[in-house]
């Protein structure tokens, strides 16, 4: 199989196994009892997979795959709203982040960012569809379920990024750079 389909075969293969821990995120039971409505997001492990391994517009195809699939799976259209302004934030701020370098800002802590910039976008278009911001005063709740579970998916993705080099499908210099043995 030539790279070409390797690469195409490695990003639908990301794109499905995003889909199904989405889907399957919605059977577990709300683990943050504080925060009502906050997941563990567990999806966006796969995200950042794809941002340390895939160039961005590869990377961005995971993940545009992950929101269109699993939202018409098992969501509405106020849910595809929410989960797409999240998404977006939070995938462009880890973008610019990773280009800070692994020196100033590691793969946990980029991933902490994508947590706390995912429920600032989603309440972001919740306040302009409520046309109030006193919506954004639920933001220090959601702030701390973000840090945690950011925190929570950046160790499990530092660990698993360390052992995917065995696939040999990835984009090399970024793996390199950021310490992947």
């Amino acid at each position: 199989m030539n790279k070409r389909y390797q690469k195409m075969a490695y990003i639908t293969m990301l794109a499905a196994q995003a889909i199904v821990i989405s889907v399957m995120e919605r059977w577990i039971p709300a683990p943050f009892t504080f925060a009502p409505g906050a997941k563990l997001g567990l999806g966006n492990l796969i995200s950042i997979i794809a941002i340390f391994t895939l160039p961005p517009k590869d990377s961005i195809k995971v993940i545009g795959l992950r929101l269109f699939v699993s939202t018409f799976l098992s969501g509405t259209f106020s849910t595809f709203l929410y989960s797409f302004s999240g998404t977006v934030l939070s995938y462009l701020v880890m973008l610019g982040a990773k280009q800070l370098g692994p020196r100033k800002v590691s793969i946990i802590g980029i991933s902490t960012l994508g947590g706390i910039c995912h429920n600032i976008g989603q309440l972001l278009v919740f306040a302009l569809i409520a046309k109030s911001w006193t919506v954004l005063n639920y933001l220090p709740i959601l702030a701390f379920s973000g840090i945690l579970s950011g925190f929570l998916v950046g160790i499990t993705g530092n660990f698993l990024l360390k052992k995917i080099r065995i696939l040999h499908i990835y984009h090399e210099e970024v793996l390199t750079e950021w310490g992947a043995p």
